[in-house]
């Protein structure tokens, strides 16, 4: 096996895979790449037995062959190179290394058996269809920052995506931890129809928002019961879904809060992230004085004092005092396209809805504090 390849495609493809290699691994395999070298190029595989990237790169291939490689002292070499280097990499069929040539650098890693390296199945991929890279990208975004870490609620450790029924169908993704949730939609793609209702890991959710950075092009999803692929460029994701039913979030949309406040998105964000300072660092919690002309936000913390800051409004709904923790406030707020952020409010211990003025399809919901 010896081929040559320019620093920037070869630093661009082990980016990618290299993420999917956790940094401590019982399985000594999982953290090498496997480099399978051919007359088309090179192709980089990484997993770590949920997760599967494979990506091809051109190359000029002196002798084919496969092999495999530590996958983060693969990465760091290349990452510490000079822009415009070009990486020869040889291993020979009697030993047991891989040389790596640039410049006057060399390096001589060790390899194990490529038949160890494990494939990730990907049979029965029942649906397909394509959708343009940058509606993907706000699906996860809009959606991700409400996934769960709480690992015994594994079914929450996702984004739930669907598609909906009748006329006007949609392809939905849905995010929450049990104290926010938040929900966006695109129009369904064809081939999306009477798939399976799915949870992505959140991992598999970061690997493909990386990998479709910068990409205009459409990418290709094939789903089944079990496992999904994404295929973006020059590289094809699979991963394991999580295997529960996520619950009914339909039934936490709050339907009749009638009291509505509009804000100035950005101003407003700045606000919370303001008198948040001083909140304690467990709750973060910001208290919202409604008033009809005027809005007080308020933190108290016996520790580290007190903020107060007063917004004009123009508000008509029921004066109340509500609280939110300023974390979850501001994930919300990032999120808004709009100038103006919406919210609808019930009462004091009910649900909010907020939705974007610049974004009809999407809404979260934030559940409030006691303050």
């Amino acid at each position: 096996m010896k081929f040559s390849i320019e620093r920037a495609p070869l630093l661009k493809a082990l980016g990618h895979v290299t993420s999917v290699v956790e940094r401590r691994n019982t399985i000594p395999i999982l953290s090498n790449i496997l480099l399978s070298v051919s007359a088309e190029g090179v192709s980089f595989a990484a997993t770590d037995l949920d997760i599967e990237i494979i990506e091809t790169a051109d190359a000029n291939v002196q002798a084919q062959g496969v092999a495999t490689i530590p996958a983060h002292t693969f990465y760091e070499i290349a990452r510490k190179l000079p822009d415009g280097a070009d990486v020869s990499v040889e291993m020979k069929p009697e030993d047991s290394q891989i040389i790596l040539h640039a410049g006057r650098s060399r390096f001589a890693l060790p390899t194990l058996p490529e038949d160890e390296f494990p494939a990730l199945s990907a049979d029965g991929l029942t649906h397909s269809f394509e959708i343009d890279a940058s509606e993907l990208a706000r699906l996860i975004d809009k959606t991700r920052f409400a996934v769960s870490n709480e690992e015994t609620r594994y079914y929450l450790n996702g984004v739930h995506l669907h598609a909906t029924d009748g006329d006007d169908a949609v392809l939905r993704a849905v995010a929450t931890d049990g104290h926010q949730l938040a929900l966006c939609e695109t129009a369904l793609p064809a081939g999306a129809a009477g798939m399976a209702a799915i949870i992505i890991p959140r991992k598999t959710i970061g690997e493909v928002r990386k990998l479709i950075d910068d990409v205009s092009d459409a990418i290709l999803v094939q789903v089944s019961d079990s496992k999904i692929r994404f295929s973006v460029s020059s590289a094809i994701l699979t991963s394991k879904l999580i295997d529960g039913t996520f619950p009914d979030y339909q039934r936490v949309i709050p339907k009749g809060n009638e009291n509505q406040l509009m804000l100035e998105n950005r101003s407003f964000a700045a606000a919370v992230d303001r008198v948040s300072t001083v909140s304690m660092e467990k709750s973060r919690s910001v208290k919202m004085v409604l008033e009809a002309d005027n809005l007080i936000l308020q933190v108290s913390n016996p520790e580290a004092g007190q903020g107060t800051e007063e917004i004009p409004i123009s508000y008509e709904g029921a004066a109340m005092e509500i609280g939110f923790n300023a974390k979850y406030l501001l994930n919300v707020l990032s999120q808004i396209d709009g100038q103006e952020v919406i919210f609808r409010l019930s009462n004091a211990s009910s649900p909010i809805l907020i939705e974007d003025s610049g974004d009809e399809h999407a809404l979260y919901v934030l559940m409030p504090l006691r303050v």
